[in-house]
């Protein structure tokens, strides 16, 4: 892989924060990457989240299908989004990056803010769309535009489409894996952490799959019940930063510190939250057999090593958390409508046959799934170079 085609650092001169744009590269002139707000966000970490993200849309080629991938790219701003300031800072950064997100860069909700916000700030600084590069390369924009629109509108259990479709995606990674090595649902044990959009989601999907969520990790600490969380009751206790309101929790629910859920019996974790979390000192008190990165970068490249060393199977986040950025672009250019039946069962073919093929490579030449998945994009890349053509 290249070095990114476009790295910036932007200061607010109101507030003195910084933010970031990484383009890793450009397919068809576009690029495709969600923008996060969270304390700490640096350009290391956004530029290797930009690259992550050409890795997403290469995975997802299908020579057959309507959607074809983007470049990568994506987004930082460094502050909390609970800071009274953030809102504005949000607007500031859009108005700076406009001349991109017009021309070349679509972006979206990530870790610490929400779609809503992101549309509603792009408004403000005086843009169409967050997504508005990529309508010049659809067929008909207007009946695409509003495909999208009805697709975002759909409510399933009073939660949107738009919410569930990652955590869908994640669930299925789990399942694909699960069913691969013979282990059966009912039984398997999971720890998530992170209770925002992807990992209530996914703990949602996992529940009704027949799985048991022991466990579940927020700010405030770990939620654990050996016999099994009521997922639903926590889910509606949230509030919008994924925070449970602890007097919904049951007699039986236990208040653990917020690191234990990465030492507690789970045949399954699943990284929900914030980037770098397993590390080199912490993935020795791991016992689970699959970590499956609902998160950006959640694993730390030495402890993914270590923790093969020890037969933990991690599943990467490139494949697990692609399902919420390729079902927007489905829906956009016409693979699927906007009906949830549809969208979930396009995303489960399409993420469990992605994971397969990640942990059949994986096996047959020796290597890990995250190795796996930089051969497949290897092999990719030159076929969407030679058809689409692209600027690294």
């Amino acid at each position: 892989m290249t070095t990114p085609l476009l790295s910036l650092t932007w200061t607010d001169h109101v507030t003195g924060h910084q933010g970031f744009l990484v383009v890793d590269r450009l397919v068809r002139g576009v690029a495709s990457g969600g923008l996060r707000m969270r304390p700490g966000c640096t350009l290391d970490e956004v530029t290797g989240l930009a690259r992550g993200m050409t890795m997403k849309e290469a995975l997802h080629y299908d020579p057959e299908a309507r959607y074809i991938p983007l470049g990568g790219a994506k987004g930082g701003i460094d502050c909390d989004p609970r800071d009274p300031a953030a809102y504005g800072l949000l607007v500031r950064y859009l108005r700076a990056m406009r001349p991109y997100v017009e021309s070349c860069w679509t972006t979206g909700e990530d870790l610490g803010l929400s779609q809503d916000l992101v549309d509603r700030a792009a408004a403000e600084a005086g843009l169409v769309s967050s997504i508005q590069a990529v309508y010049p390369l659809l067929d008909d924009e207007a009946t695409a535009r509003r495909r999208l629109a009805d697709a975002f509108a759909v409510e399933i259990d009073g939660v949107g489409l738009d919410e569930l479709a990652g955590g869908c995606g994640v669930a299925e990674s789990v399942l694909a894996a699960l069913d691969l090595a013979g282990v059966p649902y009912a039984g398997t044990r999971v720890a998530v952490q992170g209770l925002g959009t992807m990992g209530g989601a996914t703990a949602r999907f996992l529940i009704r799959a027949g799985l048991t969520v022991v466990a579940v990790a927020d700010i405030k600490g770990t939620v654990f019940n050996p016999a099994g969380l009521d997922v639903e009751a926590l889910l509606a206790a949230r509030d919008t930063y994924g925070t449970v309101d602890r007097s919904a929790l049951r007699p039986a629910d236990r208040e653990l510190p917020g690191d234990a859920w990465l030492s507690l019996d789970a045949e399954v974790l699943v990284p929900a939250a914030v980037s770098y979390t397993i590390d080199t000192g912490n993935q020795e008190r791991i016992r689970a057999r699959w970590i499956v990165e609902a998160a950006n970068m959640p694993v730390l490249p030495a402890a993914e090593a270590l923790l093969a060393a020890r037969g933990v199977t991690v599943l990467p986040d490139v494949a697990v958390n692609s399902g919420t950025n390729a079902w927007w672009w489905w829906t956009l250019f016409g693979d699927i409508g906007a009906d949830a039946d549809e969208a979930f069962a396009h995303i489960r073919r399409s993420m469990r046959a992605l994971v397969e093929q990640l942990l059949t490579r994986a096996e047959a030449d020796g290597i890990s799934p995250r190795a796996a998945a930089h051969a497949l994009v290897a092999d990719r890349l030159p076929v969407i170079a030679d058809r689409f053509g692209w600027y690294r």
